[in-house]
């Protein structure tokens, strides 16, 4: 075996990164043994079918790869702050802007808003888990353990290095003859596979699991962005998927699918790629726009405005999302037809969109508007979002595109939409919905101070790329010359960027902060809430619901305030829940090791590796395990001790 070919050379940070990763597993090990928290960590976590817990660690890996994804950004950064920097050669700038892009959008944001939909929705409809628990956490170690594949690769191997979207021929073994863009194919399809089972387990939940009154137009705006969301799942990850089979098969088989030569088409894979990766903005943002509404609604003590134009709007923006592929790649040749016609398909879809703009602000006039920290990122999100808005239409105009076209324009025009449309509201939502899942709120002056250090840092590092973009300055530039002039806008970037990096330092100590001094919260209700979820205890017990909820109106609980409408009329029952299993955990550890065999093309081993994923499947289709019943003693003991505010 040539051990050479594991081995990443060159470069400080790349030992540091071993020793450091070395030095964290050796500490959680031997904090795990000397607190005796191994079987604790088995029996409430690794094997849990809870969506709460499942969420949390959703929650907790996303954030986890923003810290990972934001090393890489600041490096970038630094790299470009001034001409001719040594910081990162060519190739090494290449590794870190690709893993970057993969990690911020999928698995950074896509695990925040499912984690966020998990902890959520269930009980939002009135649910007491997600319709397929042991799916469930299938999916989560399916993107775990997919995400540690591509993040071992940077000390093991060499990272992806043909940017995130990996276009051919770069991406080919002729032009990337290192093991990244393996990595790139097996790690993006073993999580793909955990996103697409989500879709279709929350189809099904919030189609068949809703509250007895619960029709589809009375659903809560969150619930319903989730709906689209996964379907628009369900038909573009299946894109991806054989995209990325397609890719393994020419880098480890020798196929020629995406080949200049031979009958292959390197379009081919643009085409594929971009038919999911423009559906997979709106499958992050959608949700973004369910939870911008659930706050306004809260926080200006408001009815939506305009709630079946909102669900409309969605529906729409999910249909012509799957329609504007191409204009990623006007300058590509596929002639003025083609581009009109997507030009105009992507202008429409900033209709809609205007739509749901104009109905948040609609639904502010007249209230009586608190300005708690989720509400500060959602009002930041409404002008920002708009310049990324309003720059898209001019990127969507197929002749201007040719001027702006792979330039920091684009660059900052996507950091503009996604930012404010991803990263504030999962932070927003991570706020709001943090009393409901740990019994406090987290502190609202760190949060403050937290808030105006990312909105304000976000616009002095991407502001400036506007200019640098009109100025000639192209994307994925590792390096320039002083008489070009970008040093002063690039300096100013780098700055903001180290601004950013302290804001989000900060949101975390806010959570250590309040973890230990914030005052436990025995309402239930600390944001005088509109949706069911705020109905039920926090934390929540396992069974989220003693009764399950009878629905009337819209807002059923804040109804269930105003109105004395009774939310809870049925008696107490025994309760069925599903057990915890590790055969999920188990999977996603077999499904590890088969994609890292077949990356180095060690092919026994994947074969072993591949029956035992099958045996595993066998397994787990073949389980007898029905779940337990909670009796209605315990039941009736449980809501005493969180009626008294203890933990149970």
């Amino acid at each position: 075996m040539d051990l050479d070919k594991f081995k990443v050379h060159g470069e400080p940070l790349i030992y540091g990164a071993m020793v450091s990763i070395a030095l964290a597993t050796i500490g959680i090990l031997v904090g795990l043994t000397y607190f005796k928290k191994w079987g604790y960590l088995w029996r409430e976590w690794l094997t849990t079918v809870d969506h709460k817990k499942i969420g949390v660690m959703y929650i907790l890996a996303a954030l986890l790869m923003l810290f990972r994804g934001g090393v890489d950004a600041i490096m970038m950064r630094l790299q470009t702050a001034a001409p001719e920097m040594k910081f990162l050669d060519a190739q090494h700038y290449n590794e870190v802007f690709t893993t970057h892009g993969l990690i911020m959008i999928l698995f950074m944001a896509m695990p925040f808003i499912i984690g966020l939909m998990n902890v959520i929705v269930p009980l939002q409809i009135g649910a007491r888990d997600v319709a397929f628990p042991r799916l469930n956490a299938v999916s989560f170690w399916l993107f775990f353990f997919g995400a540690m594949l591509l993040n071992i690769s940077f000390v093991i191997g060499g990272s992806p290095d043909a940017g995130w979207s990996a276009y051919f021929p770069l991406a080919s073994l002729e032009f990337s003859p290192t093991v990244g863009n393996n990595y790139y194919s097996l790690a993006l399809q073993i999580s793909g596979i955990g996103t697409l089972i989500t879709g279709v387990n929350f189809i099904v939940t919030i189609l068949k699991m809703r509250a007895p009154g619960m029709k589809l137009m009375k659903m809560p705006m969150f619930t319903w962005s989730v709906l689209i969301t996964n379907v628009i799942i369900v038909f573009a990850f299946p894109v991806l998927t054989v995209a990325l089979a397609l890719m393994m098969f020419d880098r480890l088989f020798g196929s020629q699918f995406f080949t200049m030569a031979n009958g292959g088409m390197d379009m081919l894979w643009a085409n594929l790629f971009w038919v999911w990766g423009h559906p997979e903005v709106y499958i992050v943002i959608l949700p973004a726009f369910g939870i911008y509404s659930e706050i306004i609604a809260t926080f200006s003590k408001k009815n939506l405005y305009g709630y079946t134009s909102m669900v409309f709007s969605m529906l729409i923006i999910s249909l012509l999302s799957f329609l504007v592929w191409a204009h990623h790649f006007y300058t590509m040749g596929q002639g003025a037809m083609v581009n009109s016609f997507f030009s105009i398909t992507t202008m429409a879809i900033a209709v809609p969109t205007g739509v749901k703009i104009f109905n948040w602000l609609f639904t502010l006039r007249k209230g009586r508007i608190t300005f708690t920290t989720p509400m500060l990122y959602t009002l930041a999100f409404i002008p920002i979002f708009t310049i990324g808005g309003v720059t898209g239409v001019m990127l969507a105009m197929a002749s201007a595109d040719y001027q702006y076209h792979n330039t920091m324009f684009l660059v900052a025009h996507f950091h503009y939409v996604l930012i404010p449309g991803a990263v504030f509201a999962v932070i927003a939502g991570f706020h709001y919905w943090f009393p409901k899942v740990f019994g406090f709120r987290l502190n609202e002056r760190l949060g403050k101070h937290s808030f105006w250090w990312i909105v304000i840092s976000f616009n002095v590092t991407f502001f400036p790329l506007f200019f640098l973009g009109l100025m000639g300055m192209t994307r994925r530039m590792y390096t320039y010359s002083e008489e070009s002039g970008f040093g002063p806008l690039n300096m100013l970037s780098f700055v903001g960027a180290v601004g950013l990096a302290i804001g989000f330092v900060l949101l975390v100590y806010n959570i250590y902060w309040s973890t230990r001094y914030m005052p436990r919260d025995t309402t239930s209700d600390p944001w005088d809430g509109r949706t069911l979820e705020w109905a039920t205890h926090s934390p929540m017990p396992v069974y989220n619901f003693a009764v399950v909820p009878k629905v009337q109106t819209r807002d059923a609980f804040w109804s269930a305030k105003q109105d004395n409408m009774p939310l809870f009329e049925d008696k107490i029952t025994k309760i069925h829940m599903p057990s915890n299993t590790g055969k999920p955990f188990i999977l996603g550890v077999i499904f590890f090791f088969l994609g890292f065999f077949l990356v180095f093309s060690m092919w026994i081993p994947a074969i072993v590796a591949g029956v035992g994923v099958l045996i595993m499947l066998a397994a787990m289709s073949f389980d007898r395990d029905h779940g337990y019943y909670i009796s209605v003693d315990e039941v009736m003991a449980t809501e005493k001790k969180l009626m008294r505010g203890e933990t149970v």
